[in-house]
């Protein structure tokens, strides 16, 4: 099966359990979970729970523990899109090509929808009942999302997002910022489906998250560059939104062409840490080739 017949297999695996678990439309309260079902229902490449399921796979995970920890992860970045395309936040009108939460409905509605997103990520994973292989790992999946979901991980590299906004900051803290708002989620995504095998040797976490440090950076190169090149048709938003807004990016540190090297060199160190593992990796390593190649 190519990489591109599992991207597929396991989109629709993530946008059946979410169609299975999200409140229905016409449940009380109907506007409510009408706004969560659209921010969580447009698509995507739910590239998170796809690392959960690669991750999960190459380890030995049974693929019944995989759903739990997948369907977790992919609502807290549900619960994170809607809220970061807030007039408050990064203003944004199109997400997936498609209005974004608070223009389909309106902004109070928004923030209630990514609310409840985000705490049906850990009513999921907190209930789920996991095999006797994944269950003893349970309550630290809970603490690394939680970690990854607060102000050490995602919310804190949108506060330095912000912040740092129209101001002129250096490599080191662009990176920084970026490992906290992309890296931080990603590198759950890979340490939960780790956790659904079984507990982790201090080595093997290691070298797991060394991957996903790795493919979490070259996650945002790739999409500072393709908000350079590409088009919103593709993008499915504005495409030059980050120069609009005077956002600090890679091309805007290192260029277009220092930017593709640093895109490769991360890839480089994905690839070196996946070779430390003593497992088939292959699914691991055809997604950080997937990243650093996708066209949005």
């Amino acid at each position: 099966m190519t990489i591109e017949q599992h991207l597929q297999q396991w989109q629709e695996q993530v946008a059946q359990l979410l169609e299975a678990r999200l409140p229905q439309s016409d449940s009380v309260p109907h506007t409510l979970h009408q706004a969560m079902r659209y921010g969580a229902l447009n698509g995507g490449k739910r590239i998170r729970p796809i690392l959960v399921f690669a991750t999960g796979e190459a380890l030995g995970a049974d693929q019944h523990d995989l759903s739990s920890p997948a369907l977790a992860v992919e609502l807290i970045h549900c619960y994170s899109l809607v809220h970061d395309d807030l007039p408050a936040m990064d203003d944004d009108d199109l997400r997936r090509g498609k209005p974004t939460c608070h223009i389909q409905f309106n902004e109070a509605t928004a923030i209630l929808a990514g609310d409840a997103l985000h705490t049906q990520a850990f009513q999921e994973l907190s209930s789920f009942t996991f095999s006797s292989q994944a269950q003893p790992q349970q309550l630290e999946m809970i603490r690394v999302l939680a970690e990854a979901s607060g102000s050490l991980g995602m919310g804190g590299g949108q506060a330095i997002d912000l912040e740092s906004t129209q101001k002129v900051i250096d490599l080191p803290m662009l990176e920084n910022m970026h490992r906290m708002k992309t890296g931080a989620l990603i590198k759950a995504s890979v340490l939960l489906g780790a956790l659904s095998a079984g507990p982790l040797k201090a080595n093997e976490r290691q070298a797991l998250v060394d991957y996903a440090d790795a493919i979490g950076l070259a996650f945002q190169v790739k999409d500072d560059i393709l908000d350079i090149e590409s088009d919103t048709e593709t993008l499915g938003k504005p495409q030059g939104s980050d120069l609009e807004k005077e956002k600090n990016t890679y091309p805007t540190l290192l260029g277009i062409e220092g930017s593709r090297q640093k895109l490769d060199d991360l890839l480089q160190l994905a690839l070196q840490a996946l070779a430390q593992l003593p497992y088939n990796t292959q699914l691991l390593a055809d997604l950080a080739e997937f990243i650093v190649h996708r066209k949005s």
